[in-house]
């Protein structure tokens, strides 16, 4: 999902870095009155890097990463793994790729909007307290597929808007490679939930994670 350097001018960039800021500040305070979310989106943007650094390659105009977003969704919350993408891309690029600053708000924007997505149409209800219904494997295979297919759509709106022109062809191999995420996310995920469910009562679970309020089958 990254966006590799030279794709994008810097008036898209600065528009971009306007639009991460604005999302982050119109989440910020919700983040900083729960200081348990604020550990949350630390360990998240840990874990994201480890995640993308664990596993990556070079797809067409971008790069097929594991990225664990479901798992982190599920374990930790919503503003935390908004916060921790943007993070953990922030880290990624002090540590390992300089280059990779320069689109830190593009690249943010392809994980962070298709995270805000799913989260209100899908995510919501199986953190209700009225909901009974438990999460299968199914159940976060759709999860994924909904949220990948929003990051590779915003990888191609990010295309559409570069002055490097890219065959289509080559965004369709990109968003063709994310069907193998899409397939072994799932079975990680439902691994780590029934492992730290199966710990839920521990005081070091309940406070860096939140999974009480989930049922699984």
């Amino acid at each position: 999902m990254h966006i590799e350097p030279g794709f994008i001018d810097q008036t898209k960039i600065v528009m971009a870095n306007a639009g991460a800021v604005s999302v982050l500040a119109y989440y910020a305070r919700d983040l900083l009155l729960k200081p348990t979310a604020i550990v949350r989106a630390l360990l998240a943007a840990v874990f994201f890097t480890v995640f993308m650094q664990s596993f990556h390659m070079n797809v067409g105009p971008s790069e097929l990463h594991f990225v664990g977003a479901m798992a982190m969704y599920l374990t930790l919350g919503f503003l935390p793994t908004l916060f921790g993408f943007a993070l953990g891309l922030l880290l990624q690029g002090l540590l390992f790729e300089p280059t990779d600053l320069v689109h830190l708000a593009v690249n943010s924007l392809s994980l962070i909007l298709p995270l805000v997505a799913v989260h209100y149409t899908l995510g919501l209800k199986l953190r209700e307290t009225t909901n009974d219904q438990p999460i299968r494997w199914r159940t976060i295979l759709k999860l994924d597929a909904v949220y990948y297919g929003g990051v590779t759509t915003m990888v191609g709106f990010w295309l559409l808007a570069s002055y490097v022109v890219t065959p289509f062809a080559a965004w369709a191999t990109f968003a063709a490679s994310y069907l193998a995420v899409v397939a072994v996310e799932p079975l990680f995920t439902y691994a780590t939930l029934r492992l730290l469910k199966r710990n839920a009562h521990r005081p070091w679970v309940r406070f860096c994670f939140a999974v009480d309020g989930l049922k699984l089958a």
